[in-house]
């Protein structure tokens, strides 16, 4: 186990020694949405999905437009994450209830998932997979799995207890162009194939927001620094977008956007200007 070890983190002195100083991305700020938002995420056609001080998810437009709300808030607890891969098929997971509810675009339920029905008692991440169905990492048993609808398992991984030596915990998970990317922030982002076979590990650490938007387009941050990280070519660049950085609890790419919400429970969206 130690020569992929030392594979890895020669990789990783290749990346740093690409690094470059970092440039100043110039943003100018499009709109400020002033609800009280506790967090949100965005999906490829623009839309925001808010959710609130009230544990309600509000679906709005990207010109600020309120489209739907889910405000069945009561029954399930805290929201713990919100999953738009599919703006068709919008995943709400409730982590203390081990409870996922599938919303369809207007945000009406569409099915609910019940993991502990299904052994699955810990799920640290979930998100939406290639194929329309949901990927969990079952924290418990240390297994990616799929799953449908129903909660029915279709497939899983190896114990990853046999895979690592120190077996991480992701809080993030992407399916993006054939891969499956997990990401906890103390081992690195993890690259997996559909099968669960293991790929590949950046070793991005201690980053927040840490986004796959492709398999070549890998960003993230810390408190004063947005990176932006390259795969093929081992190139990790940083950039300076903010004079404070630390006024932003979250920030998110979509494109040419930049979703920033405030400690003051304000959303932010930015055009990075070229």
């Amino acid at each position: 186990m130690k020569k992929p070890l030392i594979i890895l983190v020669c990789c990783f002195a290749v990346m740093l020694s690409n690094a470059q100083e970092p440039a100043i991305l110039k943003v100018s700020l499009l709109q400020t949405l002033k609800a009280s938002v506790k967090d949100f995420t965005t999906d490829h056609l623009g839309n925001m999905y808010l959710l609130t001080a009230t544990n309600q998810v509000k679906k709005v437009n990207e010109r600020g437009d309120s489209i739907a709300v889910y405000n069945d808030v009561r029954r399930y607890g805290k929201v713990y994450s919100i999953d738009a891969t599919n703006p068709l098929k919008i995943l709400v997971y409730y982590k203390d209830f081990s409870t996922i509810i599938i919303l369809d675009r207007l945000l009406n339920i569409r099915g609910m998932v019940n993991l502990r029905q299904q052994n699955i008692l810990q799920a640290t991440a979930i998100t939406t997979s290639y194929d329309n169905n949901i990927w969990v990492f079952d924290e418990l048993e240390n297994k990616l799995k799929k799953i449908d609808d129903t909660g029915r398992v279709l497939t899983e991984s190896s114990d990853f207890r046999q895979i690592f030596d120190s077996v991480p915990t992701p809080n993030a998970m992407y399916d993006r162009d054939g891969q499956l990317y997990l990401y906890d922030p103390s081992k690195g982002l993890l690259v997996f194939d559909y099968y669960g076979g293991r790929k590949n590990n950046y070793q991005l650490l201690h980053l927040t927001d840490l986004q796959v938007i492709d398999k070549n387009t890998i960003t993230g941050r810390d408190s004063a620094y947005i990176f932006l990280y390259k795969p093929t070519s081992l190139q990790l660049s940083s950039f300076k977008a903010f004079a404070d950085q630390g006024v932003f609890r979250k920030i998110n790419f979509n494109g040419s956007l930049l979703y920033c919400l405030t400690n003051n429970d304000q959303l932010q969206i930015f055009k990075v200007v070229k």
